[in-house]
């Protein structure tokens, strides 16, 4: 199946609830804040590397517990201002009490970004110990939703958890999270990295009996190194299947050949995913261009 590109007309002008109320379909492209100006300088190399492809929109994350937060809003201020790309800002509940979570979305606003990703964020000692929050702050990304819709005119998305996320009860907890998001005014969800097409589609359904219709956008990220996204898997709370270890393990001594099936891989999956009717697309590049052009092209999207 090959998607439709989107309607470069649309531009930063159409509203992204827009776009996804439209049924066009969306794909983007997330970025992580580098810590140093040798990483920041390879990042912008990949931001205009991938610009020609006309992206719905790019997101700059935060690092683990808010940690890069002046970084994050710099570079996404920059891209507003310096490229035709839409960015999303990243903004997460950790490290931040009311006021100051009120004065980065101002920044933003400053800036021209209209459109947030709130999130509750990774708890400050790390993932997997207990989450606290932060004195004066919010506790659950439901309350973060709220207070941007409440400080203007922003179009709001939230993340989700094909595999549940790490801290609910089970599978149908998790979807009420999701929901209630919707209900405090999320426009859109996007989803933490996966490797099976099944588990998207079961959240999708999931949330649909609940009588929700948020567009969920599955979140996609390339294997280029099996050790690498196996670190990010655990650190996202998800996994990467035997099946998929299995069909790559052959490459673990050819780095060329494995990217290379790891790319086959993800073009698989994400024709069966927008086959059977995903909004779009949302790319965890690691600040790398290659392997997310080659899966762009290879679904047949070109610029």
């Amino acid at each position: 199946m090959t998607p439709e590109p989107d309607d470069p007309a649309g531009g930063r002008e159409q509203r992204l609830s827009a776009v996804f109320a439209s049924g066009r379909r969306s794909f983007s492209f997330e970025f992580f804040p580098p810590k140093d100006d040798a990483g920041e300088r390879q990042l912008w190399t990949t931001i205009r590397q991938l610009e020609p492809l006309e992206p719905t929109f790019v997101s700059v994350t935060y690092g683990a517990g808010g940690s890069t937060r002046d970084r994050t809003v710099r570079i996404t201020e920059r891209i507003a201002e310096e490229t035709t790309l839409r960015p999303v800002a990243h903004l997460t509940c950790v490290g931040h009490d009311i006021a100051e979570l009120r004065g980065v979305v101002g920044q933003y606003a400053d800036a021209g970004v209209r459109d947030v990703l709130a999130l509750r964020g990774d708890p400050s000692e790390g993932p997997g110990s207990p989450w606290q929050p932060h004195p004066g702050g919010l506790d659950r990304a439901v309350q973060l939703v709220s207070l941007v819709k409440s400080l203007g005119d922003f179009d709001v998305g939230v993340a989700a958890f094909p595999e549940k996320h790490p801290e609910a009860a089970d599978l149908e907890a998790d979807a009420q999270f999701l929901v209630d998001k919707a209900q405090a005014g999320a426009d859109y969800a996007v989803t933490q990295l996966f490797f099976r097409a099944e588990d998207y589609l079961r959240l999708v359904d999931r949330v649909r009996v609940l009588g929700c219709e948020l567009p969920i956008v599955p979140g996609i990220m390339p294997i280029t190194s099996l050790t690498q996204v196996q670190r990010f898997a655990t650190l996202s709370g998800s996994q990467v299947p035997p099946e998929v270890v299995d069909r790559l393990s052959p490459y673990a001594d050819d780095p060329r050949a494995l990217r290379s099936a790891g790319v086959e891989l993800a073009i698989e999956m994400c024709d069966r995913l927008l086959g059977q009717g995903a909004p779009g697309l949302h790319y965890y590049t690691l600040n790398r261009s290659t392997a997310t052009r080659e899966i762009h092209a290879g679904l047949g999207v070109h610029a």
